[in-house]
């Protein structure tokens, strides 16, 4: 016998609609080209006791991608971080650096904000 609501990644168990039906998410896997990124580049200090951390976010494309050049940045800065929620961490005040690396290598809209 087949389960007619049947749990789904967003936590949904059980549903009264008898129309209900779990709708498909369509993410984008397609990754933009380097020139056409629109990086920010954040400093941030909250939920950190006080540690500084640098923020890369707005990257458009899969996580694959991300996580590589959250690899790049970490070892061209030489320190720690972490890639999450579609966001790249680096720890310290790394802005300039991590600025200068991606104009290097053609991630032309990346800014500091």
């Amino acid at each position: 016998m087949s389960k007619k609501n049947k749990p789904d990644t967003r936590g949904y168990v059980f549903s009264t609609d008898p129309s209900f039906s779990f709708e498909e998410e369509n993410k984008s896997t397609e990754t933009l080209p380097p020139a056409q990124q629109p990086l920010r580049i954040i400093l941030d200090t909250k939920r950190r006791a006080g540690k500084t951390v640098t923020i890369v976010y707005g990257f458009k494309g899969n996580n694959d991608d991300l996580e590589l050049l959250g690899k790049k940045l970490k070892n061209y800065c030489g320190t720690g971080g972490s890639v999450k929620d579609g966001e790249i961490i680096v720890q310290g005040d790394q802005r300039d650096k991590v600025l200068q690396w991606l104009q290097k290598n053609d991630y032309k809209k990346a800014c500091k904000v």
